[in-house]
């Protein structure tokens, strides 16, 4: 995993400027992304644990607007580039470098984690590692939002990302890979966003039980 990581890092750092310039203020065009996340956010404040880990926090936009939604959000994210310009974007919020297999979090402390893309660089036999570690940073009744790219076929299918290799998924799949971390997936939206790629913008919500 290590190797994969290394890579990952090295592209991101290599494109913040352009990645926060293109996806910074996407979601005002992208309606079905902003329906989860809100819907995410009342669930985790009405848990009442109001902490929240952005992770893969990238420029850090989505830490703010977990913010501006009543949740004690901060960003993590694997690249120092992004974790900087996130810090000079938004001053008043916290972030911090992290890998996504090891978070510098206690155990049971989140109530709710959003991985809105940030786990599609993974590959499919790493991938149960990282959702388990999600697992163990949140709260028994805690939430997982996870945002990625679905396909319709059976398996996971990589393609040539703009920044780095990714993969999509079954969501049907993705969600026993959930359902066998220990969450109960209770929501989930596919839609077609019009990409050239073919692939639907997919939306998976779990509690951990």
């Amino acid at each position: 995993m290590a190797n994969h990581q290394d890579e990952t890092r090295a592209a991101y750092d290599g494109v913040v400027e352009l990645y926060a310039s293109l996806f910074a203020d996407r979601l005002e065009t992208q309606p079905f992304a902003r329906a989860m996340i809100g819907t995410f956010a009342e669930l985790v404040r009405a848990t009442g644990n109001l902490r929240a880990a952005d992770v893969g926090c990238g420029p850090g936009h989505l830490t703010a607007m977990l913010h501006a939604l009543g949740l004690n959000a901060f960003g993590l994210d694997l690249s120092p580039g992004m974790v900087d310009h996130a810090r000079r974007a938004h001053p008043a919020l916290r972030f911090q470098e992290a890998r996504m297999e090891s978070l510098p979090i206690e155990d049971g402390a989140l109530g709710g984690v959003l991985a809105h893309y940030s786990m599609i660089h993974t590959p499919p036999g790493e991938l149960p590692e990282l959702l388990a570690e999600q697992v163990r940073v949140l709260a028994p009744g805690g939430l997982l939002l996870m945002s990625f790219f679905g396909t319709d076929g059976p398996q996971p299918v990589r393609f040539d990302h703009k920044v780095t290799p990714a993969y999509s998924w079954p969501a049907d799949r993705l969600a026993g890979l959930l359902a066998d971390t220990g969450l109960v997936p209770f929501a989930r939206l596919l839609h077609d966003p019009g990409s050239e790629r073919g692939f639907l913008d997919a939306h998976l919500l779990a509690r951990r039980s």
